[in-house]
């Protein structure tokens, strides 16, 4: 699959100018108007009217994008992993870790474990585009990262948080190109791979839950990949938003040419699967509990699980996952994955994310001048 690094600036060129020549790509730009992508939702939506139609058109929707990204299918070879000494925490520890996912080349990352023994469930979670701020750091390093890991572990899940291409450690090819649209959706079955291979972790229960970019990667992934069994897309799903970053919008994974979706219906396509969706006033969803959720609840009731789609709308609130939006998420993953809310609960009945350590960033990372990212192609396992 990393065969998009080598040859990633003259590919990325080629593919667009063959694209574009073509025809040009859907969407042809980030964002539509609100009522035009209100109408195109609801022009998808009459193309299907019975459970076994709509099922016929998320499978055609799963094998366009796969299609499109080139997606190597199962079985694939187990990934070799770079594992840390672990850091404890309360009621939790913390790994620094790597997945060789191709000779040399590394998903970089870190494992919260809950203490005691599994089997745990595991819920996955990707970070946006959110830089450092001050004395705040990127991506998966970030404060409120941590605590939601942090946290989810303390309930008694196996937690795995990596790096988007190009972002913290994952230095090895750039994230503003359509390859990292790719290699992340890739990334994100790896990671499954890899914790799915953990003797501690039933596999069986899978969550996954991010926001923004985060958020693109959970709904495409959860389409893609059905051993994701909880979703929480959180600030992403948008009729009229198909995300900022080539890493989320640039190749055609809404173009099937005489068709067209959108992130609603990619987002749908986990249905009978649960799914929350968290969305607020100060971005493109918005519109959610009046346009995108009535759309994913129609799909939802069509397969005869109404209750299992939910909406968490904070109409006051901006993009971000901020500490309501975790609120929220928690209840929702521990009904769906048995997790136990008590376990970080106060005496008044709310989440305390306090015992929470916040490591900081060198702490949290695999590679260092003392461990160096190998330089040689190697295929074994490591675990210093």
């Amino acid at each position: 699959m990393y065969r998009w690094c080598v040859v990633l600036a003259l590919g990325c060129m080629c593919r667009l100018a063959v694209a574009q020549a073509d025809r040009p790509f859907w969407p042809p730009q980030v964002s539509i108007d609100e009522l035009e992508g209100a109408q195109s939702l609801k022009a998808m939506g009459e193309t299907w009217s019975t459970p076994q139609q709509w099922r016929e058109r998320a499978a055609a929707i799963r094998s366009h994008i796969a299609g499109t990204l080139k997606l190597k299918p199962e079985p694939r070879p187990p990934v070799p992993a770079v594992r840390r000494p672990a850091i404890e925490c309360d009621g939790y520890s913390v790994e620094a870790v790597a997945l060789e996912t191709t000779p040399g080349v590394f998903i970089t990352g870190n494992l919260y474990l809950p203490d005691g023994e599994g089997p745990w469930p595991a819920v996955l979670c990707p970070h946006g585009h959110s830089r450092a701020r001050g004395d705040d750091p990127e991506g998966r390093f970030r404060r409120d990262h941590q605590l939601r890991c942090g946290t989810l572990a303390r309930m008694g899940a196996a937690v795995f948080a990596w790096d988007m291409v190009g972002w913290g450690e994952s230095t090895q090819c750039d994230h503003r190109t359509p390859e990292a649209l790719v290699a992340q959706c890739d990334n994100s079955m790896r990671v499954i791979d890899f914790i799915q291979s953990l003797e501690q972790v039933d596999g069986t229960r899978i969550g996954m839950t991010g926001s923004s970019g985060g958020g693109t990667q959970t709904f495409l992934a959860t389409c893609l990949d059905d051993r994701i069994c909880v979703s929480v897309p959180v600030v992403m799903v948008s009729a009229h938003f198909f995300g900022g970053c080539p890493c989320e919008s640039s190749l055609p994974i809404h173009d099937g040419g005489d068709w067209r979706t959108n992130n609603v219906e990619i987002a749908a396509c986990a249905a009978p699967r649960p799914m929350l969706l968290i969305s607020c006033g100060g971005d493109w969803t918005s519109n959610t509990p009046m346009v995108e959720f009535p759309y994913v609840k129609r799909v939802y009731a069509a397969l005869g699980v109404p209750e299992s789609a939910a909406n968490v709308h904070l109409a006051s609130e901006g993009h971000d996952y901020g500490a309501s939006k975790r609120a929220a998420m928690y209840p929702f993953m521990a009904t769906h994955l048995d997790l136990s809310l008590d376990a970080v609960c106060n005496e008044e009945g709310q989440v305390d994310e306090s015992p929470v350590r916040i490591l900081p960033r060198a702490d949290l990372c695999v590679f260092s001048d003392a461990n160096p990212r190998p330089q040689q192609q190697s295929t074994s396992s490591t675990s210093p």
